[in-house]
């Protein structure tokens, strides 16, 4: 039990006390005592490594504690095993989600549950019902037929939180479930949680969106360096308190966007680009703009409208079917990754772990990834110099405030921010010309997203020419020179940050300008 505000005693879903978990090189949780009360929806923040994920895995069963206790609706637990958390209704939608591609909806929610018939035969028809069911219920709907493979991110995560309600959830834990969302995608969710509450159910929200924290949840729980900093209630505290109490100093949440210095010089001119996405289907339908030295462009747009293939075109990870990449007046149409990375693109992908690192390699081959033949790195094709490579490394990692214990540590043992940070490193300590920088400030905590804008505006100062593709529209009118609209492929309006608003920016990237432009008519 704990006291309300009003002096009554809630009833606790989960409390944990004491937790310590040791993982090497680093004490994650540090005597750490959690309280979810039943029906709250409670926020867990904390800067990249202050132990959010560690804490949650440990009440999930996925780490055993080095010392501690767990009890669960008033009974002492121990939770040695993720079955064993199920089976006491705790549900947990990693920040990655734990899907089967190629499997269906029905067949990923259903997997380890599968309801029988007459107790040999597999009832995929119930599971289908039970799971319409559950989407209608909570407003969160999705395709019991459709392959995982071929569903959004949004969809994706649907299916993971109707995973867990199948299973018999009443406390579940999210983390960062915001990140790759789109802000509609985001209210449905919002909705979804509020019903739970509703219903008596709790949630775990770990976030590094302050703002969405303050809007959703009951009570916060801040965590700094594997400790509690403190627990307030969201009516009673502010993003700035929040802010500080993650981070020990006071941030700045608006950076200083200097006036760009560059004339009308093209560093990338795009013509005509057509390209497909992964099912073969028209995604970029005659592509044309140009990137200006020493700007920012920003690329704003709902998800889906093919900023991914863009952005994939421009780095040589995905051809175009026709259309012309010029860079300083070279046409790269048809040449490889190593190629654009030769001519100076530098390259920060949505995805991290799939597109960014090779997870089972150390830090020091993910520094040098793209460039591990260069003369400073190897002697001939098959020989590398181990010491440069690590010196080289260390840079990046004091530059960029990578936490690890050394630079031969694995990629998989980083924390989602400190992955980022090392991509982010690897990727502007090759001073580019052009830097394709995709959802750069994704996963990443107050602190985090801060430097990373600053860096952002400090290569575009030096020289670079930036392609900020981003979901955060305040990230994009904050830091860019001009903003580019994508809708259906098509570039459809580019518009002055000084002369436009979130307003014009959401009706142009839900409707294009030509539907604009007939309703205006």
């Amino acid at each position: 039990m704990t006291s309300d505000q009003g002096g009554a005693m809630a009833e606790l879903a989960v409390r944990m006390e004491g937790i310590v978990k040791r993982l090497p090189g680093v004490v994650a949780n540090d005597g750490i005592d959690f309280a979810l009360e039943r029906g709250e929806i409670h926020g867990l923040l904390g800067e990249n490594g202050a132990g959010k994920t560690v804490l949650m895995s440990v009440l999930y069963g996925l780490y055993h504690p080095d010392a501690g206790t767990i009890a669960v609706r008033g009974r002492k637990q121990s939770m040695t095993s993720p079955s064993k958390a199920i089976r006491l209704g705790i549900g947990m939608v990693h920040q990655h989600f734990m899907l089967v591609p190629r499997l269906t909806v029905t067949e990923n929610i259903m997997l380890g549950s599968e309801p029988m018939k007459g107790g040999l035969f597999l009832d995929e028809r119930a599971a289908r019902r039970a799971i319409t069911e559950l989407a209608e219920q909570y407003g969160l709907p999705v395709e019991p037929k459709a392959r995982v493979e071929q569903l959004s991110v949004g969809h994706q995560q649907r299916v993971e939180i109707i995973k867990a309600l199948y299973r018999g959830a009443e406390t579940l834990i999210l983390d960062e479930p915001t990140a790759v969302l789109t802000e509609q995608e985001v209210e449905h969710l919002s909705a979804a949680l509020r019903k739970l509450r509703g219903e008596e159910k709790s949630t775990v929200f770990i976030t590094h969106k302050l703002s969405e924290a303050l809007a959703l949840c009951d009570r916060i729980t801040v965590l700094r360096k594997g400790k509690v900093v403190g627990t307030v209630r969201a009516k009673e505290t502010s993003e700035r308190e929040l802010a500080e109490m993650m981070v020990g100093r006071e941030v700045v949440f608006t950076v200083r966007r200097r006036e760009a210095t560059s004339g009308q010089e093209t560093a990338l001119r795009v013509e005509d680009v057509e390209a497909d996405d992964d099912r073969a289907l028209p995604a970029l339908k005659g592509i044309s703009f140009e990137l200006r030295k020493q700007e920012i462009l920003g690329i704003a747009g709902v998800e889906g409208n093919g900023q991914a293939e863009l952005a994939e075109v421009l780095t040589g990870l995905r051809p175009a079917k026709s259309g012309r990449i010029l860079l300083g007046g070279v046409d790269l149409s048809g040449k490889k990754a190593h190629d654009y990375i030769a001519r100076g693109i530098a390259h920060i992908p949505a995805d991290r772990q799939r597109r960014g690192l090779v997870l089972s390699f150390t830090l020091k081959e993910n520094a040098v990834l793209g460039q591990h033949r260069n003369p400073r790195f190897s002697v001939g094709p098959f020989w590398q110099k181990q010491r440069a490579i690590g010196v080289y490394t260390q840079e990046i990692m004091d530059a960029y405030n990578v936490k690890a214990p050394s630079p031969s540590a694995l990629a998989q043992n980083l924390s989602g921010g400190n992955q980022q940070r090392l991509i982010i490193g690897r990727e502007f300590s090759k001073s580019p010309q052009v830097i394709v920088a995709s959802q750069p400030t994704r996963g990443l905590d107050v602190g985090g997203i801060e430097y990373v804008r600053e860096q952002l505006l400090n290569m575009r100062d030096k020289g670079a020419a930036v392609l900020l593709i981003s979901m955060d529209l305040d990230e994009i009118l904050m830091l860019s020179d001009r903003i580019a609209v994508i809708y259906d492929g098509r570039i459809v309006a580019i518009k002055d940050p000084e002369e436009t608003d979130r307003q014009e920016l959401g009706e142009l990237m839900l409707r294009g300008a030509g539907e604009m432009a007939g309703r205006a008519g």
